[in-house]
């Protein structure tokens, strides 16, 4: 029987959540310094949106794959040790 192998890396995992934080932290940054925004900040405002909303879309892929992995897995190893009592 070939043993399921999971769609996500820990690197790509740590990515994903990293990616999502970086994005919020330096959207929350540039928040706390706005006073009058000039057109440049506009423009860094619309970058860290777009990160954040990647970011979020990635983590959330990511949180699902590996719960469905999780779960593939746990059922191979019930089918894996029912055939081992039998």
């Amino acid at each position: 029987m070939q043993r399921y192998r999971r769609r996500n890396t820990t690197a790509f995992t740590v990515l994903a959540y990293f990616t999502f934080f970086a994005g919020v932290f330096l959207f929350s940054i540039g928040l706390y310094n706005a006073d009058n925004l000039q057109l440049n900040e506009k423009g860094y405002y619309i970058a860290v949106m777009i990160l954040v909303a990647v970011g979020a879309i990635l983590t959330q892929k990511v949180t699902r794959d590996n719960a469905e992995d999780n779960e593939i897995i746990a059922e191979q190893e019930r089918k894996q040790n029912l055939n081992k009592i039998d």
